[in-house]
């Protein structure tokens, strides 16, 4: 009797378990991930970063912001073979350029594919049903720069297919602050942000607090802080 129980019991635990459970572990574990990466990590969290997207196995993600291409290669490891990443950036600096196109050389971006194309006009014609859109520590910098955010969120919007999650990352800004710090400090409120992209149709869904730190002040550029910078983590989905 305690035998079929106990069958009972894995099969019912076995079909609650997806069977696309990705080992986020490993992808962070991996040997050939390079050491500045493995700096990021630390005030990152990738671990949690990527169970807080769901990213797994087959995806197609679009990676906005892309820089210089640190998440787009996590979420290339976590979408393995079978999946594709679009990295997405314009306008970056030189550095980030450079450390992006040496890392398109390694084996983990082969299922990478680099857009250079306007944040509010991020996809070529013909590319979405995206799973997954991520936008990490660069939503404040399309505020000073000559983008249309309107347009940007609705494109975001129409991109995913319907389910699709977008998940957003900033530095936080005062109360108040809006969007008038992004130039100056490199920060956007949390409000302000989430404004602006629920305008387009999507539906706050989860917040992830992980990076959050009170105890930061918010009143400095987020470079070389005096504390740890607080930091918001938005999941946004498209309806189905």
């Amino acid at each position: 009797m305690r035998n079929i129980f106990a069958l009972a019991l894995a099969a019912a635990f076995a079909a609650a378990t997806p069977l696309f459970a990705q080992d986020y572990a490993a992808i962070i574990a991996a040997p050939d991930r390079a050491e500045s990466d493995r700096q990021t990590d630390q005030r990152r969290d990738p671990l949690k970063l990527l169970a807080f997207t769901g990213v797994r196995s087959g995806m197609t993600v679009l990676d906005m912001g892309a820089g210089g291409g640190y998440s787009t290669e996590l979420m290339a490891r976590a979408v393995g073979p079978d999946g594709r990443v679009f990295g997405q950036d314009y306008e970056s600096g030189a550095r980030a350029k450079e450390r992006f196109e040496a890392r398109m050389k390694s084996d983990a971006m082969k299922n990478v594919v680099v857009l250079a194309r306007p944040f509010d006009d991020p996809l070529p014609e013909g590319v979405g049903n995206l799973d997954l859109i991520t936008f990490f520590f660069f939503y404040h910098d399309t505020t000073y720069m000559t983008v249309d955010r309107t347009a940007m969120n609705k494109k975001l919007f129409a991109a995913l297919k319907p389910g699709g999650l977008l998940i957003v990352a900033d530095h936080s800004a005062k109360a108040g602050a809006g969007t008038s710090v992004g130039k100056t400090l490199h920060r956007i409120e949390e409000s302000a942000l989430r404004g602006e992209v629920e305008a387009a149709g999507f539906k706050l869904v989860a917040e992830g607090d992980w990076l959050r730190h009170p105890e930061d002040p918010r009143d400095e550029r987020v470079f070389q802080p005096k504390v740890r910078v607080d930091e918001f983590v938005l999941k946004f989905q498209k309806p189905n």
